[in-house]
């Protein structure tokens, strides 16, 4: 297998989402991938919203959320001594981390799976396949 540039995890701060990122970090740490980058993606908030709080205090909403969410999995990696760069992202999660998969010329996503939506989503999650529809690179989801 090629060595691939970069490695982009989709995280929530759950222990399969852990279970994920250390599944990345064993693939760096075989020499398949030189970054690890750690993205979490929150909800966007609706339009009603945006009528009673200030655009800045969505922004720090959505930072701190996505803050949160990161620290388990920035915790592994720097116990690891595996750089991470983080990213947060609004929006729906399939199109936010197949969107950042491509900037950051990622050769794979990774993702816990809890599997919480309609059978389709008991066999994957719901989330897994959104990103899975809308990745152009290999998923790989991590149980």
């Amino acid at each position: 297998m090629a060595k691939m540039k970069s490695i982009l995890v989709a995280v929530d701060g759950s222990e399969t989402s852990d279970r994920a990122v250390q599944h990345a970090i064993d693939l760096i740490a075989s020499g398949s991938a030189a970054e690890l980058h750690l993205i979490n993606v929150q909800p966007a908030l609706s339009g009603a919203v945006a009528a009673f709080v200030s655009r800045d205090q969505i922004d720090q909403h959505h930072r701190e959320e996505g803050e949160k969410a990161l620290a388990s999995a920035v915790a592994l990696a720097k116990k690891a001594n595996v750089p991470a760069k983080v990213h947060i992202g609004v929006g729906r999660q399939g199109e936010v981390v197949a969107d950042f998969a491509r900037k950051l010329d990622a050769g794979l996503v990774v993702l816990g799976t809890r599997g919480h939506t309609g059978l389709a989503g008991v066999l994957l999650g719901s989330v897994a396949q959104d990103v899975i529809a809308h990745s152009k690179v290999p998923v790989t989801l991590v149980k």
